[in-house]
């Protein structure tokens, strides 16, 4: 696909929010789009680092952050698609995306599919985005978290393969397609909505977000054996 690029490049800040069940009160989920270079490497283990973008913070480290959730990216084209049926406009970061791409069909992705941005980094897609109520209350629309779940395109949250620095504009490069044809849409569908995808998703192995994987063997085991 010609003409992949990445359209923003955002990070967040720890804020006071109203809608947050984490016990600080706290939440970067507002990122907004900065346009100097970032750096991005792999933050480590899930509630022991920092995330993989500089400076953005991740508040809830429960569920956000870590070597499999490092990035989050979401397509413009998508964002577009919900400023049509919201009637609203949605700025780049709002949907809380580090990455706000063009030209990309990023729910379309295949898990363990590796993207080049810019001319460093390196990154591997792992999962599409569960929404929550910190996201609900980050939209301010009811019924948002079955909204989007239904609609299944939640973009995808990326592993660093190898880190560099990036900035609004940069292209992207997938340089890497497995073969089998578990994308991020079906991994989301099956963790939500259509479990009897779940050995489907299986074949996607080790590139999956660890606890995907641990959820869907666990699953499999016990209902499909």
């Amino acid at each position: 696909m010609s003409g992949m690029k990445l359209l923003s490049l955002n990070v967040g800040k720890a804020t006071p929010v109203p809608f947050t069940d984490h016990p600080s009160g706290m939440s970067g989920i507002d990122k907004q789009p900065v346009d100097r270079p970032v750096r991005v490497a792999a933050p480590g283990v899930k509630g022991k680092g920092p995330g993989g973008v500089a400076g953005d913070e991740v508040c809830d480290q429960r569920f956000h952050g870590g070597d499999d959730q490092a990035v989050y990216a979401f397509a413009r084209e998508d964002m577009d698609a919900w400023e049509q049926r919201l009637g609203r406009s949605l700025r780049n970061g709002f949907f809380g995306e580090n990455l706000t791409t063009s030209g990309l069909d990023v729910s379309g992705a295949l898990i363990g599919e590796r993207w080049r941005i810019g001319s460093d980094l390196l990154v591997e897609v792992t999962c599409g985005r569960i929404p929550c109520a910190t996201f609900q209350g980050q939209l301010g629309e009811k019924g948002w978290v079955r909204r989007f779940t239904q609609e299944g395109a939640p973009g995808a949250y990326l592993r660093v393969i190898e880190p560099g620095e990036i900035s609004a504009g940069d292209p992207i490069e997938i340089v890497h397609r497995p073969e089998h044809d578990v994308t991020v849409a079906v991994q989301f569908r099956a963790a939500t909505l259509d479990r009897s995808l779940l050995p489907r998703v299986l074949t996607a192995g080790e590139a999956l977000h660890y606890e995907a994987l641990k959820n869907a063997r666990e699953y499999v085991a016990k209902y499909e054996s």
